[in-house]
């Protein structure tokens, strides 16, 4: 015997499902006022908006999405796919997706798919499940992009392109950001540069190789490829990585980190061998988080507005979802380069 009184759960009964059309009876409106006030879709007078929302909220009141799905409406849901949620960026980049997104009554379901091209077509499949009503994404190939895009779900991409055109994009003028930081640093006075990056598959990796070079090639300074270190996506040690690389370039003045992930890496190591920075070597990051602000010396690194991206992707997704029309765009947000105690001349 389980000691439980048939009929109440043990004190613990499941509690009756509150249905909306017991939410119409309680404010004394027609149950198609009610959906119309909780979804945010059509017109409802503001006191019985008012009315409609307290009521559900006071009988605890749950929208079933199963039934508005097999109907063939949208979930009211909005999927967002990203690749590390190791990396604060895409902390940032969801935080600015979900306020967007939150102000226009719907919800994120946000899934990691780990920078692995099949992971993300799982995660694209469930979003269609779910019958989502758009999906933001930073693809780490097409395949999860044409897959949502021929299902007709509208699609924004953000931070990078997967070359599909029949979507929206907002990213980062990656290839400039690191072309004022690299800039800045044959400005100082070096001419021994290094690069390290942890994926030059994507855009974002690609672009800031460029920007790498541009600026050299503006500088008319001249290349040298073994001063480029590509770490991988997934690196086993990237610090040790780092450390063989400086052992093998004695000569290095200064160091450009193609991300937060691979600068902490480089900051741990200059710090572990005693490295005075920016005297012995400069260094600056692409990406800005906080830890480089408390850091001596601050870090120099280039500003993102991830939030920014994010929120904006959101908005233009939500107009997307409204039935906006139009040619599809890309808005390229522009970063800033913010100078710190790190970048100094060499051999001061």
């Amino acid at each position: 015997m389980s000691g439980r009184t048939p009929g109440n759960g043990g004190g613990r009964g499941r509690r009756a499902r509150v249905t909306l059309r017991r939410i119409a009876e309680e404010v004394g409106t027609s149950q198609s006022t009610a959906s119309r006030a909780l979804a945010g879709h059509g017109y409802v007078a503001p006191e019985v908006k008012a009315r409609v929302e307290e009521a559900a909220a006071r009988l605890g009141y749950v929208p079933d999405i199963s039934a508005r799905t097999l109907k063939g409406h949208s979930s009211g849901l909005v999927g967002l796919l990203v690749s590390d949620l190791r990396n604060q960026f895409y902390a940032q980049l969801a935080a600015g997706v979900e306020q967007a997104v939150a102000a226009a009554g719907h919800q994120v379901v946000l899934v990691d798919d780990h920078g692995d091209e099949s992971q993300a077509v799982r995660g694209a499949r469930a979003f269609l499940s779910m019958r989502a009503a758009g999906v933001l994404l930073a693809p780490v190939g097409r395949e999860a992009t044409d897959l949502l895009v021929g299902h007709g779900t509208p699609v924004v991409e953000v931070d990078r392109r997967s070359g599909v055109r029949s979507c929206d994009a907002v990213t980062i003028d990656s290839e400039r950001g690191a072309r004022e930081a690299v800039g800045h640093l044959l400005a100082l006075g070096h001419r021994r540069i290094a690069v390290v990056l942890d994926e030059t598959m994507w855009a974002t990796g690609k672009n800031r190789l460029k920007g790498y070079r541009a600026a050299h090639r503006d500088a008319g300074v001249p290349l040298s490829r073994r001063l480029v270190l590509d770490l991988g996506l997934r690196p086993a040690d990237p610090q040790r990585d780092v450390a063989a690389f400086l052992d093998a370039h004695p000569d290095i003045t200064a160091v450009f980190a193609a991300n937060n992930v691979v600068a902490e890496a480089v900051w741990h190591e200059l710090k572990r061998r005693d490295t005075a920075v920016p005297d012995r070597c400069s260094m600056v990051s692409f990406d800005d988080l906080t830890w480089m602000r408390v850091v001596e010396p601050g870090l120099t690194a280039v500003r993102q507005p991830v939030f920014e991206m994010g929120n904006r992707a959101a908005r233009l997704l939500l107009e997307r979802i409204e039935g906006g029309q139009g040619r599809t765009e890309t808005r390229t947000l522009e970063p800033e380069l913010i100078l710190r105690g790190s970048t100094a001349a060499p051999g001061r």
